[in-house]
């Protein structure tokens, strides 16, 4: 097995003694693990939704992160970093570790657990530049606490660097401005989990991660669709559709009125009842039902 195998160089020879080099021989094993794709990479994590919704589709945002093995400092989770960076290590000791970055792994979670450790052993002051892929080791269901995530939600990126040294090098200021200026304004509904209302300028939007099975909310959203029930009561919308995010499904509603985010309140808790009876109605699907859901899944995509 490649896990007994020593890593070393990918150049060097291969410790099994097969007279290969490393990167031809255990090293190519461990190269396949790396890359294997995790359907669900946060399932398992406390707000899992959120986790998705960090990651995929929210601009600017931290949560404080409970580790099991409590350390000195604080760990904040945010959505990105300046110039990408996976972590940062602020001149206070404070670690923030960011979801939003790319890297070759097809599990992100592994990906944000090597960046986490790397910056729980770094100085203060230190960015956490990407390193490529890991190899196998402990993800972030190995490392962090089972404590839901309370989100903060920012209307700019400032909260980045604050008053440390590095904020004033050009690169980073750059960085800075550049994000400052693609923020779209973004606010998390409180009245369901993991929804995101989101004025993208020319429309206004809202997003909602789910965290049940794909094929089930697919039928209820097509017994919803057929019904003509797929709409926010009471709030001029539209269903647009979902996509598949880190394995979880994000239905998504343009509001036709520019509805702000507290007038999708009352809304969206009216529809969370509407859905959750959906998803109990086991009954096989009928003929209308069964064209909508191939609709529903023409349309779908999939983000990473």
């Amino acid at each position: 097995m490649a896990e007994d195998i020593t890593v070393v160089g990918l150049r060097e020879p291969c410790p099994c003694g097969s007279g290969r080099r490393y990167k031809a021989c255990h090293g190519k094993a461990r190269a396949r693990e790396s890359m294997a794709r995790v359907g669900r990479p946060f399932e398992g994590l406390a707000s899992e939704c959120d986790w998705v919704a960090f990651r995929e589709i929210v601009p600017a945002a931290t949560a404080p992160l409970t580790l099991k093995d409590p350390v000195d400092h604080k760990v904040i989770l945010t959505t990105v970093l300046p110039l990408a960076w996976p972590a940062l290590v602020r001149d206070s000791g404070d670690v923030y570790l960011a979801l939003q970055v790319t890297t070759g792994s097809g599990d992100p979670s592994r990906d944000a657990a090597d960046a986490l450790l790397r910056a729980l052993k770094a100085d203060p002051g230190t960015p956490i530049p990407p390193a490529g892929l890991p190899g196998p080791g402990p993800r972030l269901q190995d490392l962090i606490a089972d404590v839901p995530l309370e989100v903060t939600v920012h209307e700019f990126f400032d909260y980045w660097m604050a008053d440390d040294a590095s904020a004033g090098e050009a690169d980073v200021r750059e960085s800075l401005e550049r994000a400052n200026s693609k923020v779209m304004p973004t606010v998390r509904l409180s009245s369901v989990e993991s929804a995101y209302w989101v004025d993208m300028g020319d429309k206004v939007f809202l997003r909602w991660v789910l965290p049940f099975d794909e094929e089930k909310l697919l039928n209820a959203f097509a017994r919803l669709h057929a019904a003509d029930r797929d709409t926010l009561p009471g709030t001029p919308s539209r269903f647009v559709g979902s996509f598949r995010a880190d394995g979880l499904l994000v239905p998504v509603w343009e509001l036709t009125d520019r509805v702000g985010a507290a007038g999708c309140e009352e809304a969206i808790a009216a529809y969370a009842v509407t859905l959750d009876a959906a998803l109990a109605d086991t009954a096989p699907l009928t003929s209308g039902e069964r064209r909508a859901r191939a609709g529903l899944q023409n349309r779908q995509i999939t983000l990473r």
